[in-house]
């Protein structure tokens, strides 16, 4: 499942939490099914984090590429 597959479906599971007339049993198997989601998704923010490179602007007007954090 894709980044914004997992958002999404999160996004779903929420609005459904939210709603007051549902049964705990499925509620707790929303929450368990999110929490996945949840991990699935940082996951692929945190391969994403350690790719990321920033532009960097110089005083003359060129860039240069530098890895984040750096």
């Amino acid at each position: 499942m894709t980044f914004e597959q997992s958002l999404n479906r999160l996004e779903e599971i929420v609005r459904d939490l939210e709603r007051q007339d549902m049964p705990l049993e499925q509620a707790l198997r929303l929450f368990e099914e999110g929490i996945g989601h949840l991990r699935s998704a940082g996951s692929a923010l945190q391969a994403v984090d350690a790719q990321v490179q920033q532009l960097v602007e110089a005083a003359d007007g060129s860039f240069s590429v530098e890895d984040f954090g750096e």
